[in-house]
């Protein structure tokens, strides 16, 4: 199973990266034969920079993020969407790659799951 997750919202003040990487992760967590690739656009491709810190008992999205990558996760980041956000040079969380509208389109069209958040 392919499954493709969209991701919108910035980090933090919403709740909605929060809960796609939770999906992602219990995913490969409970399917190990299942292929899911994350998709950071608009503002949700602050989500791959490095070093958060967050207070004490907060979600932290780069740990997130490096545990996704961890158990085989792809993480794709929008190159126009970083680029207007001036993040395109800068150091992004391991295991990341800068992508394409159409290696976007290709992922969609290759899934057999896309889910938004």
């Amino acid at each position: 199973m392919k499954t493709l997750i969209i991701i919108n919202d910035a980090p933090y003040g919403t709740e909605k990266a929060y809960n796609g990487l939770r999906l992602a992760n219990q995913i490969l967590k409970d399917f190990e034969t299942s292929e899911v690739t994350i998709f950071l656009m608009a503002d949700a491709v602050t989500c791959a920079l490095p070093n958060q810190k967050t207070p004490d008992g907060y979600y932290n999205i780069e740990r997130m993020l490096k545990f996704f990558v961890q158990k085989k996760g792809v993480l794709k980041i929008c190159t126009s969407c970083a680029e207007a956000r001036g993040i395109d040079k800068l150091e992004l969380v391991a295991g990341s790659a800068l992508s394409t509208m159409k290696e976007l389109t290709q992922l969609t069209v290759d899934s057999d799951k896309v889910i938004t958040f």
